[in-house]
Parts: C-alpha cells; structure tokens; sequence
C-alpha cells in the first residue's frame, strides 16, 4: 500500500536508528546537497589559488550543515518520516534549527562576496556577481525577510500554523509537498538564524544582547507545541492518526514522542548559539582592546592624559 500517494510502502518494519539511517538517496536533496557542497567548495579553492585563506573551521562547519540535511532527508528516515510523527519531528527539528545553524557558522555569504568575480570595468560591465549579492543584501526584500518582526512570527506560524491546521495533511499529500514544505523548513531557520549568528554581513546587525532576546523569544514556543502534543489526548494531525500496524506503535504514543522530541531539541540550538553568541563577543572586546592599545601607543594615550587631567581640575584648589 501507498502513504497519501508517495509511492511510500506502508508495511516498513520496526523503527530502528540502522534501519532509519539506511541511505536512500532522495533525489531532490541529494543534488541540493551535493550541489552546495561543490559551490563552497568552488570558493574555497578559488580564494586559495589567489592567495587568501579561508578557516577550515568554516568549512567543517558547512559540511557538516549539509551532512544534516542529507542524513535527515536522504536516509530511510525520510520513509519513516512519511508514517511516523516522532521520526517526522527529528527531520523537522533537525532541518530547520540545527542545519541551518552549522550552515551559518560556515559564512557562505561572506564566502560568496570573496569569490564571487566583480564587474570587469574594462569591459564596460556595471555590475558583476559580487554587485548582484551586494545589491541583493541591501534590497527592501531582503531588509524584510531578516527582520526580526517577520523572521520570529515566521518561526513560531511554521509549527502551530501548519501542524494544527489542514495545511499539514495537504503538503503530506504528495512528494512534491512533502519536499516544498522541509525546503520551507530549511529556509525559515536559516533567515530566523542568521541575524541572530551574525557570522555573515546582513542588513540588520543588532548587538549581542538583543540577539539573544530575539534567540530566546522563539525557542519557548517549541516547548510550549511539544507540551501540547505530550498532553494530547488524542491524535491531533491526521497524517499519523492511523500508523501501520508493522510498525508496532500506537499513534498517541508515537504523537507523544514527536512532542518530547520537539520540546527537548528546542534546547540543542540555544546552547550552541549561545556559545558562538559568547566567543564572538569576546573576540570582538578582545579585537577593540587591542585597537585602543594600538591607538595609545601611536598618540602616547592623548585619551587617558586628558582624562586625568580633567579629574585633576575637578580638586578644590587649596
């Protein structure tokens, strides 16, 4: 038998992390990912052949950003996925707050900017590709899909909009909106992430504390839909309502694990971006003391002269 029309076998066998990691080898995200890859990759090795480096912590970091998307999606656990809602909220979990996060720490755009070829003026070309993403980061359409009013909206509507409306049943209709909807969300991650990470330049750049308030301000409502399916008393989407009986499992039990994973992978992507909130902050305060160290060696600390010597006018004269 079919699921909702996939072509999907209904009659999978127990749920095992070995059988779920079995790959597959999705088409869509397979060439995504292998595509991606190359294209940094292209990067990488051009700034390398002029001279320039690239840290290897970047790279690693947007592999294995790739890496998750393609063992989420590119495995048998994108066929278990199609059955189960625990396996189903992994993929979910996993594509929109880890991957995209490990795809940020590896700077793509500011990759981009360093090797992308710039207009050849002798040519008489006013805009190459480096222009086009130049112009690109600082269009209206990118200053509004980054904004924090429309990126932590987006954010919390992508699980309650979908999840308890008909929405989610329709998209699981078909392969097409299966794919549509984990592209959605990736995508979704990535613009929630990126001001927030503030590894690549963008058109907002708050400062650290307000970008873990923006962090914070999403990440409860993952807990709070997690709750809410641990508490159900009853199947509450309909794509589950009915697992196949090879796989062992009750559709409440099964709802009831999709909520635990849902609220406990909210924590994952808190820590790790706080860890890189943290060390970038102290790489930068490092980076500006050294500025001003630099900067009283040149004038002979005019700065701190001037200020003694205006605490100095402040002493009653005897």
């Amino acid at each position: 038998m079919d699921h909702g029309g996939h072509g999907m076998t209904m009659d999978l066998p127990p749920f095992t992390v070995a059988r779920g990691l079995e790959f597959t080898g999705e088409p869509f995200f397979l060439v995504g990912c292998l595509l991606t890859l190359a294209l940094y990759g292209w990067g990488v090795v051009r700034l390398r052949r002029r001279g320039d480096t690239w840290p290897v912590g970047r790279t690693v970091g947007f592999a294995l950003g790739v890496a998750t998307v393609a063992l989420v999606m590119c495995t048998a656990l994108n066929e278990y996925g199609m059955v189960l809602f625990s396996v189903h909220m992994v993929q979910h979990m996993v594509i929109s707050m880890l991957s995209p996060i490990l795809l940020l720490l590896g700077a793509p755009v500011t990759l981009a900017l360093r090797a992308l070829p710039s207009a050849a003026r002798s040519q008489g070309m006013r805009r190459g590709p480096r222009e086009l993403l130049v112009a690109l980061l600082h269009s209206r359409y990118v200053r509004l899909i980054s904004h924090p009013a429309f990126t932590i909206p987006l954010f919390i509507a992508s699980l309650y909009a979908l999840y308890f409306t008909p929405l989610f049943d329709f998209l699981m209709g078909s392969k097409t909106g299966h794919i549509a909807m984990m592209v959605h969300f990736l995508a979704v991650g990535l613009v929630f992430f990126w001001p927030i990470m503030g590894v690549d330049p963008g058109p907002h750049r708050p400062g650290y504390v307000m970008r873990m308030l923006e962090l914070f301000a999403g990440m409860p409502f993952h807990a709070f839909f997690g709750i809410a399916l641990m508490m159900a008393s009853e199947p509450m989407v309909e794509t589950y309502a009915d697992p196949p009986s090879s796989l062992g499992v009750s559709a409440l039990s099964d709802q009831t694990a999709a909520g635990g994973i849902a609220w406990a992978f909210s924590e994952i992507p808190s820590v790790l971006v706080l860890i890189a909130l943290v060390f970038q902050w102290y790489v930068t305060e490092q980076r500006q003391a050294r500025r001003r160290d630099r900067k009283a060696d040149r004038d002979g600390d005019k700065e701190l002269a001037a200020y003694n010597a205006y605490l100095a006018s402040l002493q009653p004269k005897e």
